[in-house]
């Protein structure tokens, strides 16, 4: 067994052992906790799982800020590259190329893999350097930018933002989604060599008995009162719009209702101004993230662009009745109307009812979250670092065949 700290939680990986085999692995990605979001914490636990199982890992990331130095521990390499922040995401850098750089990283000490996390332009660096070196690569289809577009006003780059992406992933000899309708997704678009590896959820963080009695007191909520909660990025693509016409229409039926939106970003001023009767709680993480799951009952989450949703199973293992549409994580693990509430993609008015019908059905809330919460118990992180550990050990075979075969043709 062995224990990481990450975000406030203590990480255990010990349901599987150590793989005989033992990789070198270059991860090169452009978030990375301490930094807040669903592709950076799903990092965080990949590559701390992959110590734990004797794996050795190079990670190759934008310095976050000016003093930042890298880690060098056993099993553990950070190598730090300039970046800049990104446009409307100021907490994140885009890493810049490095070509020449990962050469003489590579020449030196050369990876068994490759693997790209993020697709700009220390990604693209990442992908040539490989080639050149003739190193296998994977990547992580992590974020719909494609679909980003429409929300920002510039829908017309969706076509030319997708062709991109595909050159992209279609330079690596897999691409790993989390999800088998997102496999099939893109598939259709023309992208190649598609493995689905799922994506966990931290148990013994996102837990019900985190519920907190004091915590909803400062919110207004008395023990009997249905309180809901809305966790992500306050922007454009997060279609908060219909997250707050829902709760109006739950509040008609329940005028003590109250809705709880936890995260940041550039919605939230406008936000907070239009609607006072909202609480915003702002960015949350560890422990107290837990807890305002936990403290909620219901969990609204009406997001057309994801590729996964980790915020849909950490509310569904804190025990929240959630309301999502029918695609992505929420697909993937929610059963209508036994461990969840399914809505039709993009069916806005039916998303509202949905939400409405659960006002005043505190027994239904109640068994909607306990199924759930049993649901996630089998989304171990142990078990998905497994999942992701064998598909780069058979790339690696794949690559180690490939070139025998051309030394026996020499």
């Amino acid at each position: 067994m062995m224990l990481f700290h990450m975000d406030g939680a203590d990480i255990v990986l010990q349901h599987y052992p150590a793989a005989l085999r033992k990789m070198r692995v270059a991860m090169v990605t452009e978030t990375y906790p301490p930094e807040i979001n669903g592709v950076a914490m799903t990092m965080g636990r990949i590559v701390s799982g992959l110590q734990a199982r004797g794996h050795a890992v190079q990670l190759i990331r934008p310095r976050q800020h000016a003093a930042e130095l890298p880690a060098d521990q056993p099993l553990f390499q950070e190598v730090l590259q300039r970046g800049v922040p990104i446009p409307r995401y100021d907490a994140l850098k885009l890493g810049l190329p490095a070509k020449k750089a990962l050469l003489r990283l590579w020449a030196k000490h050369r990876p068994d893999i490759v693997h790209v996390v993020t697709e700009g332009p220390l990604g693209w660096s990442a992908l040539a350097a490989a080639a050149k070196l003739k190193l296998p690569v994977s990547t992580d289809f992590h974020t719909n930018f494609h679909s980003y577009s429409t929300h920002y006003g510039v829908g017309w780059l969706k076509t030319p933002i997708t062709a991109y992406l595909r050159k992209f992933h279609n330079k690596a000899l897999s691409t790993l989604v989390p999800t088998e309708s997102l496999r099939e997704e893109l598939k259709v678009l023309g992208f190649r060599n598609l493995e689905v590896v799922a994506r966990g959820v931290d148990t013994a963080l996102f837990n019900p008995q985190r519920r907190s009695a004091a915590l909803r007191q400062t919110w207004g909520a008395g023990d009997d009162d249905l309180l809901v909660l809305s966790v992500g990025r306050l922007a454009p693509e997060k279609n908060l719009a219909l997250t707050l016409r829902a709760y109006q229409l739950m509040r008609e039926l329940q005028p003590r209702l109250r809705l709880v939106l936890v995260g940041d970003g550039p919605e939230r001023a406008r936000l907070a101004r239009e609607n006072p009767d909202v609480i915003f709680a702002g960015m949350r993480i560890g422990e107290d993230l837990a807890a305002h799951y936990a403290s909620a009952d219901v969990f609204l989450f009406p997001s057309v662009t994801e590729t996964y949703g980790n915020v849909t199973v950490e509310a569904m293992a804190s025990g929240l009745a959630v309301v999502a549409y029918d695609y992505a994580a929420a697909q993937q693990h929610i059963r209508h109307g036994d461990n969840g509430i399914l809505v039709p993609f993009g069916a806005a008015d039916e998303y509202a009812q949905a939400a409405a019908a659960l006002v005043n059905a505190a027994p239904r809330v109640k068994a909607l979250g306990a199924r759930a919460r049993a649901t996630t118990e089998k989304l171990d992180w142990s078990f998905i670092v497994a999942e992701f550990e064998q598909a780069l050990l058979r790339l690696t075979d794949e690559a180690e065949l490939d070139l025998d075969g051309v030394h026996a043709a020499a």
